[in-house]
């Protein structure tokens, strides 16, 4: 059975052969993950060539400031939600210049859950030359589990949507 670095680094592989043969460059705004998304990424040789960056919004303040959230987000929505979760992917693409922003922000627990959005919540979404999607899930393992699964969700989303969207507009 695959390690979860393995899993993880195969999910990139394939992500960027995608991003390859579209010619497009990818940036990711990540908070409940802490960055895993972009060491996935960089484990693969090359992903310079099409893996720009990321940042690492983990406080709302950096939301805020760095990715350009709007602060009437955070405070209507929180920032475990769909709306937060895009804007994070709209602004990660305008701050690094690139075609896609992927972004992640959620709970990953063990403490930090509400009954409306109990640890294991998760909101995750692509932002592109063909539009947006978004998903939410709600993972009920441990720390390092769920920012595992939310890691691999957020890839298996941006690969969806390549694979979904590749007759359409390309920069």
């Amino acid at each position: 059975m695959a390690t979860d670095e393995e899993t993880l680094t195969a999910a990139a592989q394939r992500v960027l052969a995608l991003l390859a043969a579209r010619v497009l460059t990818l940036g990711v705004a990540e908070s409940c993950t802490g960055g895993l998304v972009g060491h996935a990424l960089t484990n693969v040789s090359g992903s310079s060539a099409h893996f720009w960056g990321g940042i690492i919004a983990y406080a709302n303040d950096v939301k805020r400031d760095v990715v350009h959230v709007p602060e009437a987000l955070l405070i209507a929505h929180g920032a475990v939600s769909r709306p937060v979760a895009i804007a994070m992917a709209e602004g990660v693409r305008r701050v690094l210049g690139v075609d896609v922003g992927l972004a992640v922000t959620g709970i990953a627990g063990p403490a930090g859950g509400t009954p409306d959005k109990p640890v294991g919540t998760v909101h995750i979404a692509v932002v592109g030359p063909w539009g947006e999607a978004a998903e939410h899930h709600v993972w009920d393992a441990d720390r390092l589990a769920n920012k595992v699964r939310s890691a691999l969700a957020v890839l298996a989303l941006l690969e969806r949507e390549l694979k979904r969207t590749e007759q359409s507009v390309t920069p």
